[in-house]
């Protein structure tokens, strides 16, 4: 499940259903483990007697609402907000800037800024939950796809789902940030078409790095537009249906899905092996503590954007591979680096209700509570 917040892991433990609030490590500290933070509760009392608890806030369990939106989505509503406020007002406002800070290595932000975040966070009263669906698995996959905690510049962490998609992969934001919001797609990674990166001295050097990927995106360009233009061959030939049907290019075609075809089983055996990697001179990373061996390398694009979502453009970059948990993404326009790493979370004598039960139930506690 997740909110605007971030993720909400749902635990069955006893006679409750706690929904936890789940916070990626301080960053840059990827490999940290996730952070839990009750967010509601629901105590079943009785067969027929059921209480909504909002646990936000410092002042301990207060009255709450649950309702039911629609198919794999409810809302929460806390009835009495001013448990959610700090009790030390600005001064300790100003106390949990300068913490940040230290723990984010930047300078303070404005203490105003930061005051109206706290401030939307104490008036927390209506949250909308929507189900999360993970992606399958297949043996093919190049790693397990799933949740990953990641490296944004300044945005901090973020949570980003990892799935795979023949001969692409994406990873789709499951937290956002001003520019980029929850839901789009952060990166696409082209599994037919690896990067042959140079020995790690040549690779010190960003513009050998940025020839080699505006190369690889150039042939993609290429094999795009003859792709269109077989389409609209066949498109045609389809439409004149007093003339035979012509093969427009069909040996092209077939040889090339042979060699992308023999491209993934190539790469599938380069990912098992391991080479030398270090990040260009330039390229700015907020986690120095990176792998420095990786298994393979594929080209990929970047969505970027400015501030409110505006005027978004996917830009060219460089999916790195380092092991079955970790992966990492050179933005080449930005020249930045994000470091993910997997998410890696078990509740401790706690079983997770299936999707069809833990519906039923929340039918039957709105109808209690109300």
């Amino acid at each position: 499940i997740s909110c605007a917040l971030s993720p909400i892991p749902l635990q069955v433990d006893g006679l409750f259903i706690i929904g936890w609030m789940y916070l990626p490590p301080h960053d840059p500290h990827v490999d940290d483990p996730m952070r839990f933070k009750p967010l509601f509760r629901i105590h079943l009392m009785e067969r027929k007697c059921a209480t909504v608890e909002c646990m936000y806030g410092h002042k301990g369990p207060h009255n709450g609402h649950i309702q039911i939106v629609k198919k794999d989505e409810f809302s929460t509503k806390c009835n009495q907000t001013d448990h959610h406020r700090m009790s030390g007002g600005r001064q300790e406002v100003r106390v949990l800037c300068q913490e940040s800070a230290s723990r984010l290595l930047v300078h303070p932000l404005s203490e105003d800024r930061v005051l109206l975040s706290y401030l939307g966070c104490w008036l927390i009263n209506c949250l909308t939950y929507r189900r999360i669906y993970l992606p399958p698995s297949s043996p093919d996959d190049l790693i397990k796809p799933g949740l990953f905690k990641g490296t944004y510049g300044s945005h901090g962490l973020e949570i980003v789902m990892l799935s795979f998609h023949g001969k692409k992969a994406k990873g789709t934001k499951i937290t956002g940030d001003p520019n980029i919001p929850a839901g789009q797609q952060t990166v696409e990674i082209d599994l037919a078409h690896p990067l042959h990166l140079p020995d790690v001295e040549n690779l010190r050097d960003f513009s050998e790095l940025s020839r080699i990927v505006l190369e690889v995106q150039e042939q993609v360009r290429r094999e795009e537009q003859e792709e269109e233009h077989w389409q609209e061959e066949e498109d045609r030939s389809q439409q004149a249906a007093s003339q035979p049907a012509a093969k427009p290019l069909g040996g092209e075609g077939a040889e090339g899905e042979e060699t992308a075809a023999g491209a993934e089983g190539t790469t599938q055996d380069k990912a098992s092996a391991s080479q030398p990697f270090v990040l260009p001179m330039g390229v700015i990373s907020r986690n120095e503590d990176y792998p420095r061996t990786c298994r393979i390398c594929f080209y990929g694009t970047g969505l970027i954007a400015g501030h409110g979502f505006t005027s978004p453009e996917r830009t060219p970059g460089v999916f790195v591979l380092f092991d079955d948990d970790r992966f990492g993404f050179i933005w080449l326009e930005l020249k930045s680096f994000s470091l993910y790493s997997r998410i890696k979370v078990s509740f401790q004598n706690a079983e997770a209700p299936s999707r069809e039960a833990f519906d039923e139930m929340l039918k039957n506690i709105q109808s209690l509570a109300t």
